[in-house]
């Protein structure tokens, strides 16, 4: 699912930077065409938006590190 990230506009007054951010899937048209189609949006400020985003890298980071882990054992089974 794409994304599409954006500065929200908000008051003079609040210090706090929101962001916008669309969740977008990919369908198809009647012509059979890929399309766009906005799934939901949300709004929130940017310093919770980067937390989430580091908490879910350092997720994806470590995935990485279990499935090299397992290439490793795969491997090593193949060529015995």
């Amino acid at each position: 699912m794409a994304k599409v990230i954006s500065e929200k506009a908000v008051e003079a007054a609040s210090e706090v930077k929101m962001v916008e951010i669309k969740h977008m899937q990919t369908m198809k048209d009647a012509s059979g065409d890929d399309v766009e189609v906005l799934d939901y949006a949300e709004s929130k400020p940017v310093d919770e938006a980067i937390a989430e985003a580091e908490a879910r890298k350092a997720k994806l980071e470590a995935l990485v590190v279990e499935v090299d882990a397992e290439l490793v054992e795969y491997n090593a089974i193949k060529d015995a």
